[in-house]
């Protein structure tokens, strides 16, 4: 992978991370454009998302330390740990997929653009039917329950799926949940920061001990790194206006005729 692939790659991840249209399956499609492919393509994913999470660090900076201070300076049960305890919950069923389906759920990778259409076309269902219930319902919503952190923690495990926007089906599952727009889309970024983090040093203990070999060069990662934090740093904040908006229609349609081409091309 050539530092200008790598620039490329780390800009569609950037935006795809928090826009609601599939990172994975944008990485997807930009490595069968550009031809790229083999183990550096795993590691180029790491490094990607890893640059991702730390924009999300720096956007909702003041959210997270304020979630650090009121769970570790009192003894006493309050807002910030209740906040993060949902966060933890959220964090089972995509912990239990990590765990014991990781070498499935890696299999799905790289074969071909037909997955990737089919996900993005359930992506646009998803976001349009809860941007059609959230009109029709009177109620403004409420705060994310435990229940819900549950549910939303599904929908992360199965968007595990090249295609299935991790963002997007999490936060359409929260609107569908009934859950305020200004909170969901908070909680979605959140939420996934554990998981990422996590996956990012298993995957770095395995190339620092030679049990995971890849050729990309330290030119492509640095590039890759800094598209993805800068271009992730601008997505992030767009979207929390997005969803307080009621935008998601648009990312409906753009998915929806992004993964019938992606069909289309695999079947011509």
């Amino acid at each position: 992978m050539s530092w200008w692939e790598a620039l490329i790659l780390g800009i569609v991840q950037g935006l795809t991370e928090f826009l609601p249209v599939s990172s994975s399956g944008h990485l997807e499609i930009g490595h069968a454009l550009l031809g790229t492919s083999g183990e550096e393509n795993l590691t180029f994913a790491i490094i990607v998302h890893a640059a991702t999470v730390l924009s999300t660090l720096v956007i909702l900076w003041r959210e997270v330390a304020q979630l650090f201070k009121g769970t570790f300076t009192t003894l006493q049960w309050n807002a910030e740990k209740d906040y993060v305890a949902k966060l933890l919950v959220s964090m089972i069923p995509v912990f239990i997929v990590g765990m014991f389906f990781k070498d499935q759920v890696e299999a799905f990778f790289g074969n071909g653009l037909l997955l990737v259409g089919i996900c993005l076309l359930i992506t646009a269902v998803l976001l349009a039917l809860s941007e059609w219930l959230q009109k029709k319902r009177q109620a403004v919503g409420h705060e994310v329950t435990y229940k819900d952190a549950f549910i939303i923690g599904i929908a992360q495990a199965c968007a595990v799926l090249p295609g299935l926007s991790r963002s997007g089906t999490t936060i359409a599952t929260g609107l569908l949940c009934g859950v305020k727009k200004e909170s969901v889309a908070q909680f979605s970024f959140l939420m996934v920061l554990i998981p990422i983090l996590g996956e990012a040093l298993l995957d770095g203990m395995k190339l620092l001990s030679g049990e995971m070999v890849s050729e990309l060069s330290a030119s492509a990662a640095i590039v890759g790194f800094l598209a993805a934090f800068l271009t992730g740093c601008f997505a992030c904040r767009f979207m929390l206006e997005v969803v307080r908006r009621q935008r998601l229609v648009w990312f409906a349609l753009y998915c929806a005729i992004i993964g019938t081409a992606a069909i289309i091309s695999t079947l011509c």
